[in-house]
């Protein structure tokens, strides 16, 4: 299957592109997904995930289809054919 991810921001300037198209296995979820992407593109590793966390977590606002991961199965939420990613960096700052 085919999804087509978006990166915004101080994304896109890390991979050098604001969009990736992944051919995924059957049955993929947004943590794989991610998985895949940070094997893809070293570089998003520290954007994306929260290495000081005991269970690593995507660090980034996530929209699949328009809508926030949050409000469907969080991580774990599974992805179509030709779904669209979109994946915003959170700024944290104090």
């Amino acid at each position: 299957m085919m999804v087509t991810v978006k990166l915004i921001g101080a994304l896109r300037h890390a991979a050098g592109t604001g969009e990736i198209t992944l051919n995924c296995e059957g049955n993929t979820s947004i943590k794989e997904l991610i998985s895949e992407i940070t094997r893809g593109v070293p570089e998003l590793t520290r954007s994306l995930i929260d290495q000081q966390l005991e269970n690593p977590i995507p660090n980034v606002l996530i929209l699949v289809n328009g809508r926030e991961i949050s409000v469907l199965n969080g991580s774990e939420t599974p992805l179509q054919n030709k779904d669209e990613v979109v994946l915003v960096p959170v700024v944290h700052g104090g």
